[in-house]
């Protein structure tokens, strides 16, 4: 499944069927690990009542859910600091809750009530909350790539040792700003962690039938002289130990990191996409790695009484239940809100 050109670093069984080594990394403390299996289930939880949200018509526009794929927003987000930089795509709801963005107001959001994060004007696909560092959600493929070097570059200048990491979908890497940001960060040494989330479709076309590397992102990080690295998107442990080592690498001047996070997403591309296309093997294989149970296995296997895991995921269902509730009794945002922010001063009173 995997090409051995150059051969990647691997942590964990990437996939179902793969052959590249195992590198079990050790696990992180069990704080670590409990909030790691909280973030995950509240992203879970999120994004299921999203879904039914829309299906009831109150969700406005479009939206593009990541089930299946926590594990790399929740590990990313316990590593990185709170000042730290993410940058995510249209799938961006589990980044944004990631940073630490309260959940009502992104709720709102998608509902396009006025408490929500972008006062309703930006739904699904734009979220955003540059007080939680959470700099944007960009429907342009590839394009944050190198908004996000712009971030890097900032911090190095600054000398503030903030790091950016920017998360991106595997068709990204046959965009041409990917490789352009790729050489940059490298050329410049730049504090920019690029997570790349394989989950092996772009949209409706496997990125396998149109890349000529098995690994679109690790297999091409040696162009750039970087460390190719392939890792278990689905497995927690392995996401933060890779989070955390990217991280204080880049923390310490010794310039970008390149990561491939093997996931796999457990809808379709949208909402408006029934996945039909996907081979019913393939699905069935992954929703068995699906990260969440997965997790509470190891954590019950590892001593965490049943009682405490029990716990946590009532605490975020109860989570999830009072945003729901919160975002509907907010009100539509007044007609009038549509000029704000779209004019230097605020407005459109000076054209007139």
């Amino acid at each position: 499944m995997f090409s051995s050109r150059p051969k990647p670093e691997t942590m964990t069984a990437p996939a179902a069927g793969a052959s590249a080594p195992s590198l079990a990394p050790a696990a992180p403390p069990q704080e670590v690990r409990l909030s790691l299996y909280r973030r995950m289930l509240e992203m879970r939880g999120f994004e299921k009542r999203a879904y039914d949200l829309f299906l009831q018509g109150l969700v406005k526009g479009t939206s593009h859910l990541g089930l299946g794929q926590e594990a790399v927003a929740a590990a990313f987000g316990e590593a990185m600091r709170p000042d730290d930089y993410t940058f995510a795509t249209y799938r961006g709801h589990n980044h944004t809750l990631a940073r630490g963005v309260p959940m009502v107001p992104v709720m709102a959001e998608l509902m396009g009530r006025e408490t929500g994060l972008m006062a309703g004007k930006g739904g699904s696909m734009h979220l955003t909350s540059v007080e939680h560092g959470m700099m944007g959600s960009y429907a342009i493929i590839g394009a944050h790539l190198t908004i996000a070097n712009g971030a890097a570059w900032s911090a190095k200048v600054r000398g503030t040792d903030q790091v950016a990491v920017c998360f991106f979908g595997d068709g990204t890497t046959n965009i041409g700003a990917f490789h352009e940001a790729l050489n940059l960060a490298a050329v410049w040494k730049l504090p920019v962690v690029f997570v790349c989330e394989n989950n092996l479709w772009m949209e409706y076309t496997p990125i396998g039938s149109v890349t000529a590397v098995r690994q679109p992102a690790a297999g091409r990080a040696g162009a750039y002289n970087l460390p190719p690295v392939l890792v278990d998107g689905n497995d927690a442990d392995a996401m933060y130990a890779i989070a955390t080592s990217s991280i204080a690498r880049a923390r310490a001047g010794e310039g970008p990191a390149l990561i491939e996070a093997l996931t796999y997403r457990h809808g379709g591309h949208s909402r408006a996409d029934p996945a039909k296309y996907r081979p019913e093997d393939e699905v069935r294989q992954w929703l068995e790695r699906d990260p969440l149970p997965r997790y509470r296995f190891r954590l019950a296997a590892d001593g965490v009484a049943a009682e405490a895991l029990d716990r946590i995921e009532a605490e975020a269902q109860a989570t999830v239940d009072e945003a729901t509730a919160q975002a509907q009794a907010s009100a539509e945002p007044p007609v009038g809100l549509v000029e704000k922010d779209v004019f230097a001063d605020g407005g459109a009173t000076w054209r007139r």
